[in-house]
């Protein structure tokens, strides 16, 4: 067989193709593997923590838990004696 200069044939084409296709992915690849070892070594980014809520006046607080229960009561999750169970351990009787 004759040995060809010049351009590849259709098989050369395909092989150098592949080839730098190959390449492109591995490379692609290990970039990515390397940027999320780089994150996950990475510390996290400190975020201020937010002031704790002011605290609720304990009258405010027994209202609201009263409401909440009289709402649950009237919704009928609630019987009349664990309503007024709960009415005492909040009033504190």
């Amino acid at each position: 067989m004759p040995q060809r200069f010049g351009r590849p044939g259709l098989l050369g084409t395909i092989a150098r193709t592949a080839v730098i296709s190959g390449t492109a992915t591995a490379v692609s690849n290990r970039v990515e593997r390397l940027d999320m070892r780089r994150q996950a070594a990475a510390p996290a980014p400190q975020t201020p923590a937010a002031a704790p809520p002011a605290p609720v006046p304990a009258s405010q607080d027994r209202v609201s838990q009263l409401t909440q229960l009289a709402d649950l009561k009237a919704q009928g999750l609630l019987s009349d004696e664990e309503f007024a169970t709960e009415k005492a351990r909040i009033l504190g009787s």
